[in-house]
């Protein structure tokens, strides 16, 4: 539970970054103490006037374009925007001065007595959070924050049961103070080296969250060798639960059916054919959600009807609709070979046609080529990565490939070969076409849509 940090009333509070995370620290804490500043590097732009507007009449001071003096000096606390840079200027020099250089999830912790269960990975902690937040929503209030949904510091005069919150290695990296009742790694794959600048890098940022010595469960992926390997370091903290691994303390498939087990007692929770969510990636998120469930007292009866009834986030291997004997699913979420591969490997036996492509993030292509080699008939790319793809492609056997210049076209290629399943899933980022993988998976979604 959290300890009170200190009396705000007597800090100086710098936010970095107009980000969502960064405006919801600066509203809770302008009730708390009369200097909250918001410093921002970009330009001002129209879209941010209101919020501007509802910040300064909470006090809250703000300024764009750069880091000035009035700002940034004799701060006591500074609240980092997730993707903020730890090799900025003005991160380094507030370091040097020895200011408390904290994350967003850290105030609502240390301001609330709510528990935090964590949720992070490379992959999947979106629908895994979303679906935990939906199974203890049948028993306690439990709202999804984080990276999805709202940021916790705006729900804390709300005093949920729990916060259900998904961090990511951004966030993981500039908290300092978070402990979690419950924490949960769906699995570690290559992604956001550019930022972390290493893979090691990478993994201690969210190995942090495991690593507090008050943490109460740790939940990793049993399948996952790096995950299972942190688990048996000691490093990890907490009773440790592991999914996807038959084992005592876990959630595993067994004959069709998602079972938990503690302390050498089994019980079968939900068959596989009932679950609303299909793939294995699907169901690792489901084990992880039937653990985190047992654990707060969520019944068995109130777990496997919130199962049932789950959907799934927004552009994640969602289906879309059945058109001319075509199923068309948007994975616009999978900006990285590896989420890609997740998706690929859910078909088997039909004809499918892959979308991918988009800006590189350069990591092996091996294995991606490896599960188009064994589940997809055609592959239609676009945007920046085309070649790589095409050329990495072609090395590993595969030749059955389509350029295209736009989604639009890649669709109407698509379809006119007429698969089984069209699968936009892109393995890269989507800045070089789209302003993000929401905006890709919607021009995907409204084009299909619009098939008559």
């Amino acid at each position: 539970m959290g300890i009170k940090m200190r009396d705000w009333a007597n800090k100086k509070v710098l936010i970095l970054g107009f980000s969502l995370s960064g405006k919801a620290a600066a509203r809770y804490l302008s009730e708390k103490c009369q200097q909250v500043f918001i410093t921002e590097a970009r330009e001002q732009k129209p879209e941010d006037e209101k919020d501007i507007k509802e910040l300064v009449n909470m006090g809250v001071k703000t300024e764009f374009g750069g880091h000035s003096a009035e700002f940034t000096s004799g701060v006591d606390v500074a609240v980092v925007s997730p993707s903020f840079p730890l090799d900025n200027e003005l991160y380094i020099k507030l370091k040097n001065e020895g200011v408390d250089i904290i994350s967003e999830p850290d105030v609502a912790y240390l301001d609330s007595e709510t528990p935090f269960i964590t949720i992070t990975g490379t992959n999947g902690k979106t629908t895994t959070t979303a679906l935990v937040s939906h199974i203890l929503s049948t028993q306690y209030k439990a709202p999804e924050c984080g990276n999805i949904g709202k940021p916790p510091c705006d729900l804390i005069n709300d005093n949920p049961d729990y916060f259900v919150c998904e961090m990511s290695s951004y966030q993981a990296e500039h908290s300092k103070y978070l402990q979690s009742k419950i924490a949960c790694w769906t699995n570690f794959t290559p992604d956001h080296i550019t930022w972390h600048k290493t893979l090691e890098n990478y993994f201690n940022a969210k190995a942090k969250i495991f690593e507090v010595n008050n943490i109460e469960f740790s939940i990793l992926n049993g399948a996952d060798s790096e995950l299972l390997k942190f688990a048996q370091s000691g490093r990890c903290r907490g009773k440790i639960f592991l999914f996807d691994k038959e084992t005592d303390n876990s959630s595993y498939i067994k004959n069709d059916s998602i079972y938990f087990k503690r302390e050498g007692k089994e019980e079968k929770i939900i068959d596989l054919k009932d679950c609303s969510l299909v793939g294995h990636h699907n169901y690792q998120n489901i084990m992880c959600g039937v653990i985190i469930a047992k654990l707060t007292g969520i019944t068995n009866e109130n777990l496997k009807s919130a199962i049932m009834s789950f959907k799934a986030p927004e552009h994640r291997l969602e289906k879309v609709r059945e058109y001319n004997g075509i199923t068309f699913y948007n994975d616009s979420k999978a900006t990285n070979p590896e989420a890609s591969i997740v998706a690929i490997d859910s078909f088997n036996n039909q004809n499918v046609v892959l979308i991918a492509g988009g800006r590189d993030k350069l990591t092996s292509l091996d294995e991606f080529c490896n599960s188009v080699n064994n589940h997809i008939k055609t592959v239609v790319l676009i945007g920046e990565a085309t070649e790589r793809f095409e050329e990495n492609l072609k090395k590993n056997g595969f030749s059955n490939i389509i350029k295209e210049g736009s989604m639009e076209s890649a669709i109407d290629k698509s379809i006119e070969l007429k698969p089984d399943v069209v699968l936009l899933s892109p393995a890269c980022a989507s800045f070089d076409m789209f302003t993000g993988y929401e905006q890709r998976g919607k021009v995907f979604k409204d084009y299909v849509l619009s098939k008559r």
